[in-house]
């Protein structure tokens, strides 16, 4: 089988990332918070925990050497039960969720020219899947080639926006010293939820540890520097945002990058600037799509039950476990609102994401990559996160319900599931 470079894996990273969130999250975060400087450091926040991350993952990741990610590092360290809730996880929402929010939102860019209702998005949803039926390096071609397209676009967007002055009578920007009190409102937490999801996938590469050529050196380099750029990405496109568009204007809003660029450029192109938005979310319905069958294939190996979705075909990819997924993240394009789906993934992925990086501090000794000032980082991010799903459990109670029903649902199936023999 032909492996992928870490340029190929950090694009998979990028790709992941630089999704709907950061075309979307602004608005909602606008509801509780207006002051620049309390986006900003929201949003440097969010990537600071996502580099750390990162790191953790890196250092999980060189340690096992395995493919199938969070499945492996907790089967490994804290029990099977734990790394098949996160594989039944990943399954029913945490790669499914994303893709179908991606389909989601490309029909909310794409219809105000094509109107095709939520064709766009199923098409793209269905199709794409397909492309990672053939090879690992067809997939590689595929991902590097709209995770290109994506950086260049979004480097596009906010050359855009930092060339042309403001034609807005009263752009979002404050500069007031009121971020002191907003940072400790509910509502900085609250907005954390969404920039937090905007930066879901940073530990996307460690997934597919088994497809990487040198993993030893080459997963820190994806996880690490796609993280890094992301983070730099982020915090100037919402500054473009904010200087382009007003706070009326944006708050609530999903389609916050239209709105900008529609007072930038005019409403044609504006218009077309939303299609392109929508264009970019076919590398990352193509990431997910990518390494979420990988988690579902190492619990196949190891689990009755599962064990049919273990097959893999001639160059070695698991297309059962791939056509399940699809199959999932349909189920979730067709019966899930946006925000709602976005806050149910978010809240489990979040909980789950920070049983990992506790999981690391069993890690005693590792001959590969080992987190700088461990357990150090690792107690920063257990503690923020922790915080973060208690308030969106307590912010939105009946999405975070149906995340625990889930889980439930996860550890029982693993109680009447069997082992299989190897």
């Amino acid at each position: 089988m032909k492996k992928i470079s870490w340029i190929t894996a950090a694009s998979l990273v990028v790709a992941n990332m630089i999704g709907t969130g950061v075309f979307t999250s602004l608005g909602f975060q606008l509801l509780e918070v207006q002051n620049t400087w309390t986006i900003l450091i929201l949003w440097i926040v969010g990537g600071i925990m996502a580099l750390i991350g990162a790191l953790v993952y890196a250092e999980l990741g060189t340690y096992f050497r395995k493919t199938g990610g969070d499945y492996i590092f907790l089967s490994e360290t804290l029990h099977p039960s734990i790394g098949y809730l996160y594989a039944w996880i990943s399954l029913t929402v945490g790669f499914s969720a994303p893709i179908a929010i991606a389909a989601m939102a490309m029909n909310d860019y794409m219809n105000p020219i094509f109107n095709a209702g939520i064709f766009p998005g199923l098409i793209f949803l269905v199709l794409i899947p397909m492309v990672h039926m053939v090879s690992v390096h067809r997939s590689g071609q595929f991902q590097n080639l709209f995770t290109l397209f994506k950086i260049l676009f979004l480097l596009f967007l906010i050359g855009l926006g930092f060339f042309f002055s403001s034609s807005v009578e009263n752009p979002s920007f404050d500069f007031s010293d009121t971020w002191k009190s907003e940072i400790l409102l509910p509502g900085f937490s609250v907005s954390l939820i969404y920039v937090f999801y905007a930066y879901t996938g940073w530990n996307s590469a460690a997934y597919i540890l088994e497809e990487i050529k040198n993993p030893q050196k080459d997963l820190p380099k994806a996880l690490i520097g796609a993280t890094s750029l992301v983070l730099i990405l982020y915090v100037l496109f919402q500054w473009v945002v904010l200087k382009h568009a007003s706070v009326d204007e944006l708050s609530g809003q999903v389609q916050i990058a239209e709105i900008a660029f529609h007072n930038l450029l005019g409403s044609e192109w504006g218009k077309w600037i939303g299609i392109l938005i929508g264009f970019q979310l076919i590398a990352t319905i193509s990431g997910y799509a990518w390494i979420g069958p990988r988690i579902t294939y190492a619990m196949a190996k190891d689990f009755k039950f599962w064990s049919p979705l273990a097959k893999l075909n001639s160059n070695q990819i698991p297309v059962r476990a791939i056509l399940l997924n699809t199959l999932v993240s349909l189920i979730l394009f067709l019966s899930g609102s946006f925000e709602q789906v976005m806050i149910y993934a978010g809240f489990v992925l979040q909980v789950m994401g920070t049983i990992t990086v506790y999981s690391s501090l069993k890690v005693k000794e590792t001959s590969g990559f080992r987190t700088p000032f461990k357990p150090y980082l690792q107690y920063i991010y257990i503690i923020f996160s922790t915080a973060i799903s208690i308030y969106i459990f307590w912010d939105k109670p009946m999405e975070s319900l149906a995340g625990i029903g889930l889980m439930v649902l996860g550890l029982v199936i693993y109680y009447f599931d069997k082992k299989n023999q190897r």
